[in-house]
C-alpha cells in the first residue's frame, strides 16, 4: 500500500507540472467514471492524453484517509485507528463506437455495523488491485454494451467512499453485491433507461445471475427505479467478497429520487429472499425486508453539505427450523442513523461522520463486542482527501 501512495503521489506531482506546461490537455467533458452521488464532486477538469487512434483519454483519480474510533469492537477489530480509505486512478475513454474504463488502486470500503477490514486486507480480499473496468460498445447514443468487472446494479449507494453521501457504507448495502463479472446491455428509450446484465452476482466467478433495471425520469427532479435480480443455480462458494448466503438470494429494490433546490431526498425499498437448500445447510427460507431514507443539505455557495442517512432492516427465519443468519442471528432487525457534515473546497476535500446501530432480537455471539453480546455499536470517523 505504501508503494501504491508513493506511486499516485508521483503522478499528482506529474498531473499539476503537465497542465501547467500544456493547458490545452485540460478539457471542461465530464467524466463518466466512477459514478457519484455527491456531495463530492469529481475533478471537471481531468487530465486529457492525446493517445493516437484511440482519441481522448481522460485520467483522475482519489486519495484518502480515514480516522475511525469506535465501541463494541469485533474481536480482530481496534477501536481506533488511521487507514488509506482510497488510493485509485482512473482512466478512460467516453467517446466513439469502442470506449474503456480502468480502475486501478487500493482501497478499504468501511461499512456500519460490520468489521473494519483495512485497505491492504480489503484490496487483497475484496475486488483487487484492478476492482472494477470493462470495454463498451457504443453504436448509437441509446445503446451501449459493457463487458467486464461491473458495478453492481443494486441500491441506492455506490462501492467506494468518496461515491456516496455518508463514509461508511449503510445496513442495506451490506445484504447486496458491489462488483461482478459479466456483461451489461444498457438501452435509452425518451425519459426509460433499462439494463440487462449477466455475471457472477457476489464475484463468486460462477456466471448464473441475471439482473434487470428499469429507470423512470419523471422530470428534471424525480427519477423513479426498480431493480431485481436473482441466483438461478445454488452454489457453495464462501470467501470474503462472496458470503455463502446472499450469493444464494433474489433482491429487490424500489428507489425514488427528488432533488429541490439545495435539497436531495433518495427514500427506497429493500428486500432480499434466500431460498432453502441442502446445498447450502439451510431447510428454511429467510428474507430482509428493509428501508432507507438519504437526505442531503448542500449550503448554498460554500462548500458544506450535511448528508444524512436513516435505515431499517428486518430478517425472517427460525434457527431451529435452520433458516439462514443474514444479519445478526435469524430473525434479528437492526436500525440506524449516520450523519456526515462534508466540506470540499475545489479538489480537496475533509467530512467527519457520527453512526450508531441498534440491534435488536439477536443471537448472543452474533453481535458486537469481544464476546458478540453488544447489541449497540457507535462510531466517529473523520476522512479527508483530494480528487484529482
Amino acid at each position: 500500500m505504501k508503494k501504491i501512495f508513493i506511486f499516485l503521489m508521483a503522478f499528482i506531482t506529474t498531473q499539476v507540472v503537465f497542465s501547467q506546461a500544456n493547458d490545452s490537455t485540460k478539457t471542461q467533458a465530464p467524466v463518466l467514471m466512477p459514478g457519484m452521488t455527491g456531495p463530492l464532486t469529481a475533478n471537471p477538469e481531468p487530465l486529457k492524453l492525446q493517445a493516437g487512434f484511440l482519441g481522448d483519454i481522460y485520467v483522475s483519480g482519489v486519495v484518502s484517509s480515514l480516522t475511525q474510533w469506535q465501541s463494541n469492537t469485533y474481536p480482530g477489530d481496534k477501536k481506533f485507528q488511521t487507514d488509506i480509505s482510497n488510493a485509485q486512478v482512473f482512466i478512460q475513454k467516453t467517446d466513439g463506437i469502442f470506449q474503456f474504463f480502468l480502475q486501478v488502486g487500493g482501497y478499504s470500503i468501511p461499512a456500519i455495523g460490520a468489521p473494519y477490514f483495512r485497505s491492504v486486507k480489503a484490496t487483497d480480499g475484496f475486488y483487487g488491485m484492478f476492482p472494477q473496468g470493462y470495454l463498451k460498445l457504443a453504436p448509437s447514443k441509446n445503446l451501449s454494451l459493457l463487458v467486464g468487472k461491473l458495478s453492481t446494479l443494486m441500491g441506492a449507494e455506490y462501492t467506494f467512499s468518496f461515491e456516496n453521501m455518508n463514509i461508511q457504507r449503510g445496513l442495506l448495502w451490506n445484504q447486496e453485491n458491489a462488483v461482478n463479472r459479466g456483461v451489461q446491455v444498457n438501452y435509452t428509450t425518451g425519459p426509460l433507461a433499462l439494463s440487462l446484465s449477466y455475471n457472477d452476482g457476489f464475484y463468486s466467478k460462477k456466471y448464473n445471475w441475471i439482473w434487470g433495471s428499469a429507470t423512470y425520469t419523471i422530470n428534471g427532479n424525480n427519477t423513479l427505479a426498480f431493480i431485481s435480480c436473482g441466483n438461478t443455480k445454488i452454489t457453495n462458494i464462501s470467501t470474503l467478497a462472496t458470503p455463502l448466503y446472499q450469493n444464494n438470494s433474489q433482491m429487490y429494490a424500489l428507489i425514488y429520487t427528488r432533488t429541490s433546490g439545495q435539497w436531495t431526498i433518495v427514500p427506497y425499498l429493500q428486500y432480499t429472499f434466500v431460498p432453502k437448500s441442502i446445498k447450502i445447510g439451510t431447510t428454511q427460507n429467510a428474507t430482509t425486508p428493509s428501508a432507507a431514507l438519504l437526505v442531503r443539505y448542500a449550503v448554498p455557495n460554500s462548500g458544506f453539505s450535511f448528508p444524512l442517512r436513516l435505515e431499517y432492516i428486518n430478517t425472517t427465519g427460525s434457527a431451529s427450523k435452520g433458516a439462514p443468519n443474514l444479519l445478526y442471528g435469524q430473525g434479528s432487525n437492526a436500525s440506524s442513523v449516520t450523519l456526515t457534515p462534508t466540506y470540499q473546497y475545489k479538489r480537496f476535500f475533509g467530512r467527519s461522520e457520527f453512526s450508531f446501530v441498534q440491534a435488536n432480537k439477536v443471537t448472543s455471539g452474533s453481535v458486537f463486542g469481544l464476546n458478540g453480546t453488544e447489541k449497540t455499536q457507535t462510531r466517529f470517523v473523520l476522512e479527508v482527501g483530494m480528487l484529482f
